[in-house]
């Protein structure tokens, strides 16, 4: 990568960046916030949380079906070039960080004045005061990842459309880093029914510390692989692309495949995994597939699939 790109991009962070940058990232949020309220999808009733059963509208899968048709036809058509998300990386970086700060005060001032039992601190600003808040019948936890992945998705587009742009072509890197995280985001909304059973929905408060990694930590820093191939100076050789698929194949075959098992057991404690019924330790850990193999093998496949993603870039990144 040109060692100058950094520097020209934090000079390029003036205040009329920022401000294109700031109407860029409300735009955003608004049309998807009004999507996720617009169109249909099914209603599914989260678990007992302390003796309160919510219940989400599930429809991402729609929405970012539709945000990439139209982020696709419009690269094709000319019109428009995702480009414009690369060239302002840095400058949507500082706005989402105010965001994120803004959304948090907001949450943590609404959930103090709706506290009756005890006095809030500032350590429920970064932790969060509500556990499910709502806005216009909106989960704002569960709709947060909406941002939070398409945004991903629309950063990893962009630097196919620069470097295509740039160069005239895709390299193997980028190709394979293209169709390893869009099978990723694609596959979270496929599966967002089991999003309900995780610990942040169901246990977790909404505060800074999720509302961060939502809106920086994951579009900004999980496409980190993508910016560096922009520029990659290194190709692939036949060996390591085979050897870099395999790992993804098979960390999102455990990924999935641990996960799926869980949701399948939250669901109903009977099922059947691997063709036998469902094992559990004290009637609810479930010791059955691959939780019977080790704790969390999830995240061990999940770990596989973001190492999958960095070695695109190379062992020169």
């Amino acid at each position: 990568m040109p060692s100058s790109e950094p520097f020209s991009l934090v000079s390029a962070l003036s205040g009329e960046t920022l401000l294109e940058a700031a109407a860029m990232l409300l735009a955003f949020v608004a049309v998807l916030f009004l999507g996720s309220a617009l169109l249909p999808g099914r209603r599914v009733t989260g678990p007992d949380a302390d003796g309160d059963r919510r219940v989400y509208k599930l429809n991402g899968l729609v929405l970012f079906l539709i945000v990439t048709v139209a982020a696709g036809l419009a690269q094709a058509s000319g019109r428009f070039s995702l480009s414009v998300l690369h060239t302002h990386f840095v400058a949507l970086f500082v706005v989402a960080n105010v965001f994120a700060f803004a959304l948090s005060g907001w949450l943590f001032f609404r959930g103090a004045r709706t506290r009756k039992e005890a006095r809030v601190s500032w350590r429920d600003f970064f932790m969060g005061v509500e556990a499910g808040p709502t806005w216009f019948g909106l989960d704002l936890k569960l709709f947060s990842y909406c941002p939070s992945l398409i945004g991903l998705a629309l950063f990893n587009a962009s630097f196919a459309a620069v470097q295509y742009e740039t160069y005239g072509e895709l390299t193997l890197g980028m190709a394979l880093y293209q169709i390893f995280t869009f099978l990723y985001v694609l596959n979270y909304f496929q599966f967002e029914q089991g999003m309900i059973h995780t610990w942040d929905i169901v246990s977790e408060r909404f505060g800074w510390n999720l509302v961060w990694g939502d809106y920086a930590l994951v579009p900004f820093f999980y496409c980190l692989p993508g910016w560096w191939l922009v520029h990659a100076p290194e190709p692939l050789s036949p060996a390591a692309t085979v050897a870099i698929v395999l790992l993804f194949v098979f960390g999102f075959w455990l990924f999935r495949g641990a996960n799926q098992q869980k949701h399948s057991f939250k669901r109903d404690p009977d099922v059947r995994i691997w063709g036998k019924p469902a094992r559990t330790l004290d009637g609810r850990l479930l010791v059955s597939g691959f939780w019977g193999i080790g704790r969390h093998l999830n995240y061990t496949g999940e770990i596989c699939v973001y190492l999958a993603f960095a070695l695109t870039t190379g062992l020169a990144s």
